[in-house]
């Protein structure tokens, strides 16, 4: 396992990270206790040590699992969760993005993984009221009492991370140093503007859902899902709804096959490609229901994919980009702005 720099905190942090929302079994989606630990003991052996939760994850039985696992090695561990979505359906303040919410969770996180504080507090979601200041300093009295060192956000567009890091810096606050992001193969949306907002403020993206929800891991094709040949369909997941289409699955299929080729398995593809993205800003968050699973997984920090390959596989999922992006990486809008000098430019950026 090597390891990175989670972006401008200096912190380093294994290039894969181990989710934990499978970390007990009172959602219908985890594993018991016992493999559990056997999950979490893997990754450590394997040299990684960035683990992620949150306070809703099994209804709070995902944290307890990981303060039983923790013990002494709490130290070198980079160990982050969350706060923002509801705990309590009733209450209408167990919830969102304010300093009740926040303060109340924080405490219940640290309780239940017994520890006194956190290496990184997300943001879970944009809560589309609190005002940006009042979060970033509710957030940033959490770091000057020492109980969360750095902090990220989930689950926002990036005008509001910005506008974010722009207050906290105008105001001697603690910034946003990471993004938690649905990204993988298929779904590509984010490259449009978070992977440039990352480069420009010294981010690093952390990806949820990786493999799709299973659909990149090889088992979903035209003979398991022929319905998928209908057009589409959803099914249930922990974050909403999966989309099957039969692009999707043709995706898949294509994966699969260049898996094949090179050895591996269409996980540790889709796994390695995303490691690449971004200039290397981007670690992948691997939740495995089982010890197998893991291994399997963990085998894509061994895959260097060359240019070709990746070349292969972005083609097979181009994003359609969207004004303005598609106005200014146009050749005649270049032309209009740049003149002659336009092949010369070299195309630059950052805040």
């Amino acid at each position: 396992m090597q390891y990175l720099e989670l972006g401008r905190s200096g912190l380093r942090i294994s290039e894969l990270c181990l989710g934990a929302m499978t970390f007990g079994e009172e959602m219908g989606i985890g594993a018991p206790v016992d493999e559990c630990r056997r999950v979490y003991e893997s990754f450590l052996e394997a040299g990684g040590n960035f683990i992620d939760t949150a306070n809703i994850y099994n209804r709070g039985t995902s944290e307890s699992i990981l303060g039983e696992f923790i013990g002494s090695e709490r130290d070198r561990l980079v160990l982050a969760s969350k706060y923002s979505l509801s705990t309590n359906p009733a209450d209408p303040n167990a919830g969102g993005n304010h300093r009740k919410n926040l303060q109340q969770a924080l405490d219940a996180s640290l309780r239940r993984l017994q520890t006194d504080y956190l290496d990184i507090y997300w943001v879970h979601g944009w809560d589309r009221s609190t005002p940006l200041a009042e979060m970033m300093r509710a957030l940033d009295d959490q770091v000057r009492a020492g109980k969360i060192l750095h902090v990220g956000i989930s689950n926002a567009p990036a005008w509001v991370v910005s506008a974010a890091n722009v207050l906290a810096a105008e105001r001697n606050m603690t910034p946003f140093c990471t993004l938690q992001l649905h990204y993988n193969l298929v779904e590509r949306s984010i490259e449009e503007d978070f992977l440039d907002l990352a480069l420009a403020q010294d981010m690093l993206v952390t990806a949820w859902s990786p493999l799709a929800g299973g659909l990149l891991t090889g088992k979903f094709n035209r003979d398991s899902d022929p319905d998928a040949r209908a057009g589409s369909r959803l099914e249930s997941t922990p974050m909403g709804a999966r989309v099957i289409t039969d692009h999707r699955i043709d995706v898949a299929e294509q994966l699969t096959a260049v898996a094949a080729d090179l050895d591996c398995s269409p996980a540790q593809l889709a796994l390695a490609w995303l490691r690449q993205r971004g200039e290397g800003r981007v670690v992948p968050i691997i939740g495995a229901r089982n010890a197998a699973q893991l291994a399997d997984n963990l085998g894509a920090v061994q895959l260097e994919l060359p240019a070709e390959t990746i070349a292969q596989l972005d083609e097979l999922t181009a994003p359609e980009w969207r004004y303005p992006r598609t106005l200014l990486d146009g050749e005649f809008f270049q032309q209009m702005m740049f003149g002659a000098q336009r092949a010369q430019r070299r195309r630059g950026g950052g805040l």
